[in-house]
This record gives C-alpha cells, sequence and structure tokens, in this order.
C-alpha cells in the first residue's frame, strides 16, 4: 500500500509521470528489441512494443514543447555558478546549461516539420538537437569526474585523520555526494552512448546500435535517474531530454 501511494504521488509531478514514461519506454524497447532479433515466434509482440516505445517517446517529446520556461528558470537561478568552488566546476555548468537550453527549440523545430507545421528540414534539426543533447551529457560527465576527485581528495586530506576536524555528519554528507555523482556520470555515460547512435552515421558509432542494446542503455539511465530522484526527495532539477 505505501508503495502505491508513493507512486501515485510521484505521478501526481511532470517530473515524475516524464520519469516513468522514459523508463517504460526503454524498458519496451529492450524486450521488444530482444524478441524481434532473438525469438522469430515472438516477432509480433516484439514489433508491438517497439510501437508502443515508440509512441511513448514522441509523447515525451510532445510534453517537452512546456519545457523551455523551466530550464530558462534554471539557468536564470544557476547564472554564472557563483556558488561554485571550482572554476572548471562552474564553467561546465554554465556551457551544460547553455546545451540544454538551445536543445529544447530545436527538437520543438524538427518536431513541427515532422508534423507539416513548419516547411523545413527535420532531419537537420533532429541532428542539431541530438548533438546538443550530447554536448551536455559530455559536459555533465566532465563535471561528474570533477566533483569525485574533489570530494575524494577532502575525504582523504590530512583533516580527515581528525575527526574533530571533519564531523561525521559532514563526511557522510560528502560520501553520499561522491555516490550521487557516480550515478549521474554512469546515467549520463549511457545516455550519451545513445545520442552518438542517433547521430549521422559515419560518427563514431552512430546507427550501429541494435534496438535492443539502445533499450538497454536507456532502461539504465532512467532506472538509476528514478533512484537518485527517490534518494533527493524531489529537489529543484533542469528539464531532463
Amino acid at each position: 500500500m505505501a508503495a502505491l501511494t508513493g507512486l501515485a504521488s510521484a505521478l501526481e509531478s511532470y517530473r515524475g509521470r516524464d520519469r516513468l514514461i522514459r523508463t517504460l519506454g526503454y524498458c519496451f524497447q529492450l524486450v521488444g528489441g530482444v524478441l524481434v532479433e532473438r525469438c522469430p515466434a515472438r516477432s509480433e509482440v516484439g514489433t508491438r512494443l517497439l510501437t508502443l516505445s515508440s509512441q511513448l517517446s514522441h509523447c515525451r517529446t510532445v510534453l517537452r514543447l512546456f519545457d523551455d520556461v523551466a530550464m530558462f528558470i534554471y539557468t536564470k537561478q544557476y547564472g554564472l555558478g557563483a556558488e561554485e568552488e571550482d572554476i572548471f566546476v562552474r564553467c561546465v555548468s554554465v556551457l551544460g546549461n547553455l546545451a540544454d537550453q538551445l536543445y529544447y527549440p530545436c527538437e520543438h523545430i524538427a518536431w513541427a516539420a515532422d508534423a507539416k507545421i513548419l516547411r523545413v528540414d527535420s532531419a537537420r534539426w533532429w541532428t542539431l538537437s541530438t548533438a546538443f543533447w550530447g554536448l551536455s551529457l559530455l559536459l555533465g560527465i566532465a563535471r561528474s569526474l570533477r566533483m569525485i576527485l574533489m570530494l575524494r581528495r577532502r575525504l582523504r586530506g590530512p583533516a580527515v585523520a581528525f575527526t574533530s576536524r571533519l564531523p561525521r555528519t559532514k563526511r557522510r554528507a560528502m560520501e553520499a555526494q561522491v555516490q550521487s555523482e557516480v550515478l549521474t556520470l554512469l546515467s549520463n555515460v549511457a545516455d550519451l552512448a545513445n545520442a552518438v547512435h542517433w547521430l549521422p552515421p559515419g560518427v563514431l558509432w552512430a546507427g550501429r546500435f541494435p534496438l535492443w542494446l539502445v533499450g538497454l542503455l536507456g532502461t539504465v539511465s532512467s532506472l538509476l535517474s528514478v533512484y537518485q530522484a527517490v534518494r533527493a526527495g524531489g529537489q529543484a532539477e533542469a528539464p531532463t531530454p
């Protein structure tokens, strides 16, 4: 009963629904891809699951039409990252927010072109939006690596040898932050692999992943995001592509 109550509470928020739709979409793609490619007898079921996955992805694309304002507010609140102690973290965070901000209008134009609302080449705008997403993920990976190194350096520093200088509560908070950054790093790496796959052929491994692998990477990333959201207790965050 408690689990159902928690699920209902999460689904009342836009971010909660988006996480569920994303997770289900990638799970359906994973199972559907396996059935189509590995189980010919179940290929029809696999095809239906892939269709459902595609519809859920389209649903998220339409819902993201309203994310620009939320992303703008988040970017404005962060500003130039004056609260960040490290200049590298500040720079990659600002650039990451800029990449996210540019991602949304590019995706909107691509969607409008596919819907025959705008007479432009949708493929070009899909590529541009994917490139901005990949850039944001790459910057996020760099930020997480830097944060992990900084936090571990502090935990292993001379002050750690003296409990009076580093209270237990602060140490636990730093260890929890390290774990959070590791999860973010893994999630971004999984998403970056998929982002490169969706770029035009000839760019690294673009177009080479089977459907089930795309679903697997997306499922891993989505589950990590859900887990972090549960741990964070619904703190403010930027919209997620």
